[in-house]
């Protein structure tokens, strides 16, 4: 399975034994998706895509429910209390999922306080800008900046989000300064965008696609290694200039459950999302998001996760970040 990490594909043959009993668990109420980003984002997209499957799969309602607010602490917080039962998931994501494990001195949960069920999608960030702004490319929005160290402003969908921690890396590499504005998700942070009444954003290209191919904002880079697929002529950052050679973060979003969810309803959960990752819809929609199926098995998933935990603890280790929460 190369869509993840060598080290959690090692961990397949000890998946096979549970797909047998995959099947074994139903559930016997509606199932809730808390999705803890406003409306309007790639979680949230993720989310609704999601939930009619599931409902026809089990038969059973299946509703998502938007809980905003701390970068997705709020949110988190409420599944991580929830019942280990099946019938309270997190869409969670790289944010609260991995950043946030190491960027908040204290957390109402821990790294193992969830359990990684199954992923839905990855991508890059994509920096856009608005229209008004006098830069076409990425160092002519450097050089602009550099110009009005302090004056313009970036938003994100939240604190502690891969945008928000993007942005800090970008301008820290770059030497620039900027006033970051945090939102309540991606979807509030684009509309800010298109409103001019923020200056540029590293967005979620799954989220932000739209905004692009609509003529809302100008695309001037991406934040993985390589250029994507569905903006073939937008560079990726670090081609642009010697300081951003290593610059690289993809985005990522996925289920969890509360600890102690029993093996069999989590193996039940992620095979009914192989099957649904395997739909042409949702294939289709990741490759009109610009985005990559994020399916593994639990452990790959949960190896791909811890990874991710250990990665941006020693980035936010190094750069000596370190927020409050609230």
């Amino acid at each position: 399975m190369n869509r993840l990490t060598r080290r959690a594909a090692l961990a397949l043959p000890l998946a096979l034994p549970a797909v047998a009993r995959a099947q074994d668990w139903k559930p016997g109420q509606p199932i809730r998706i808390v999705v803890p980003a406003a409306p309007g984002g790639t979680a949230d997209a993720s989310a609704r895509l999601l939930a009619p499957f599931l409902q026809q799969h089990y038969g059973q309602n299946c509703v998502v429910e938007n809980r905003s607010g701390a970068g997705g602490v709020i949110g988190t917080t409420e599944v991580v209390r929830a019942a280990p039962d099946g019938l309270t998931l997190l869409l969670g994501n790289i944010g609260p999922q991995a950043i946030g494990l190491s960027l908040y001195r204290s957390l109402p949960y821990g790294r193992d306080s969830l359990v990684p069920v199954c992923g839905t999608v990855r991508g890059p960030n994509v920096l856009v800008v608005h229209p008004s702004v006098p830069a076409n490319t990425l160092p002519e929005l450097v050089a602009h900046l550099k110009k009005n160290p302090g004056k313009l402003s970036f938003g994100s969908p939240g604190v502690g989000q891969s945008p928000h921690l993007t942005g800090v890396w970008f301008n820290q590499a770059t030497g620039t300064e900027a006033i970051h504005v945090p939102f309540r998700g991606a979807g509030p942070a684009a509309m800010e965008l298109v409103a001019g009444n923020i200056q540029y954003m590293w967005d979620n290209l799954t989220s932000g696609i739209s905004q692009i191919q609509g003529g809302r904002v100008r695309a001037l880079a991406v934040s993985s290694a390589d250029r994507n697929p569905q903006l073939p002529d937008v560079p990726a950052a670090r081609e642009t200039m010697p300081e951003l050679a290593k610059f690289d973060v993809n985005t990522w979003f996925g289920i969890f459950a509360p600890a102690g969810t029993p093996r069999p309803v989590v193996d039940s959960i992620n095979a009914a999302m192989k099957a649904w990752h395997g739909t042409e819809a949702v294939q289709a929609r990741w490759r009109e998001m610009g985005g990559v199926s994020l399916y593994g098995t639990p452990e790959q998933y949960a190896a791909f996760v811890a990874n991710e935990v250990e990665k941006w603890g020693e980035v936010i280790r190094k750069e000596g970040l370190q927020m409050d929460l609230g």
